[in-house]
């Protein structure tokens, strides 16, 4: 059997990209997946299924709008096993589209689950193959609570979350971050009440401030309700549903709330169980993350990580970049992720992006700082089409280069791509603000809020 210059282990955003870009280098790659399908999490059970029925979600729920546009619908109604065969295929082309993509960059792909019994070996099943390199990219899975026992039916992680068979009378969601809100908005739409429980007194832990409290006012609107500042206790299963004992913080009171589906997204883990890392001695962090250097290499030679199995933000472009500044290093090539101008969305309505820091983190860093912002609801397609709530903030320093960038509003997670662009190129708020923008459009707001940047907005 020959030797592979390099095996992936998981055919995720990192693996699969890592293991393409690492073929186009020259290396002789295989990649090994054992989930039967190529995409990971995200593609499968992630990212993509639930951006489907979000899509779906909202053109059921804009029909109750289009009134005020003149258009009267009657008789509206969901084919819920459609809308979830939608997905699927979607789903579906999707992992057949990286199957051909391997065949066409020549990558083997080696189905099974893997281990690595000792360096330079990966085994699946009861075959093993010699690499001279070893990449992990195996991902993560969604964090478990304690005492809480997840069974995909009634008490549901996003996996279940995105497959249920009829829309739920109440859902209870036990996480205010981007999956429990995003997650939370389809089945909102959908008909069903949806409370999220937080443990925190705010929603999207990490996001800007400000800009989460303009995305809870504007999810509250939509139907969302908010139980801030709740310790989830237990759940008890009764003849009717489910009982949801809370704890308020900080007070000693408890508070009861029943529901006939609950789901948990109180964040996601590293998978790193089984593959043997611990008797190769590989290092991690105390929170289990596989520990690598800036080369992304780990404590054993030749063995390397990438993506949401090791630090940084669990993002699935995150670990796409992470693997081809991996495998290019390792090719002899330079490779560089700056991980300060990686962007996060939340892909609610309205949606929320942001890169970089926020105004809570240079407030605790000392750091001077301008605020320059701007409401979409003065901006003129906004409210053309009725889509006004939110706004775009940028955070710069005394000369002017951006530090970071928030929005809250309607197709922000691209509005953000001229603002993470600025960053990584070193553009000032001043030649984003000199840059001609089209109108009416909503990018206006990206230009008018780094004109607030420098004392000298227009339209605010």
């Amino acid at each position: 059997m020959s030797i592979y210059d390099l095996i992936v282990i998981g055919g995720g955003p990192g693996g699969y990209v890592a293991a393409i870009r690492a073929a186009q280098l020259g290396l002789k790659v295989a990649c090994v997946e054992g989930r039967g399908s190529l995409g990971g999490t995200c593609l499968n059970v992630g990212c993509i299924p639930s951006k489907a029925l979000l899509t779906s979600s909202a053109k059921y729920a804009e029909l109750a709008h289009l009134s005020s546009h003149g258009i009267a619908v009657e008789g509206a109604s969901i084919d819920l096993s459609s809308m979830m065969g939608r997905k699927d295929k979607i789903v579906g082309d999707l992992t057949k589209g990286i199957a051909f993509l391997f065949k066409k960059n020549g990558v083997d792909l080696i189905e099974g689950w893997a281990s690595i019994p000792s360096d330079g070996q990966v085994k699946v099943g009861d075959d093993v193959y010699e690499a001279k390199n070893i990449l992990i990219a195996t991902g993560s899975e969604p964090a478990p609570l304690n005492g809480i026992e997840i069974d995909e039916q009634d008490i549901l992680s996003s996996t279940g979350a995105i497959a249920l068979d009829a829309v739920p009378e109440h859902l209870v969601v036990v996480g205010a971050g981007v999956i429990g809100l995003e997650l939370g908005q389809v089945w909102s739409r959908l008909g069903a009440r949806v409370t999220v429980v937080e443990y925190l007194d705010r929603v999207l832990p990490g996001i800007d401030g400000e800009i989460a409290k303009l995305a809870q006012r504007a999810l509250s609107k939509r139907g969302l309700k908010f139980q801030l500042g709740r310790a989830l206790k237990t759940i008890d299963k009764t003849n009717v549903g489910l009982t949801l004992k809370l704890d308020r913080v900080g007070k000693d009171k408890e508070e009861v709330i029943e529901a006939d589906k609950v789901l948990i997204a109180v964040g996601r883990r590293p998978v790193t169980r089984g593959l043997g890392l611990e008797d190769l001695g590989i290092a991690f962090d105390p929170r289990g993350f596989i520990q690598v250097d800036k080369s992304f290499r780990t404590s054993v030679p030749g063995i390397y990580a990438i993506g949401d199995c090791v630090s940084g933000p669990m993002l699935a472009h995150k670990a796409e970049e992470d693997g081809v500044a991996c495998v290019e290093m390792l090719a002899g090539e330079s490779g560089h992720v700056d991980y300060n101008t990686v962007p996060g969305v939340v892909y609610t309505d309205p949606e929320v992006a942001s890169v970089g820091l926020t105004e809570e983190a240079l407030k605790e860093a000392g750091t001077e700082y301008a605020v320059g912002k701007f409401a979409f609801m003065a901006n003129s397609r906004a409210r053309s089409t009725g889509e006004t709530d939110g706004a775009v903030k940028v955070l710069a320093d005394p000369k002017g280069n951006i530090l970071g960038a928030h929005i809250c509003g309607a197709h922000g997670g691209d509005l953000i791509a001229e603002l993470v662009l600025a960053m990584a190129k070193g553009a000032t708020v001043a030649e984003v603000a000199s840059t001609c923008h089209a109108h009416p459009a909503m990018g206006e707001a990206v230009k008018e809020a780094c004109l607030d940047a420098m004392g000298r907005a227009i339209h605010a």
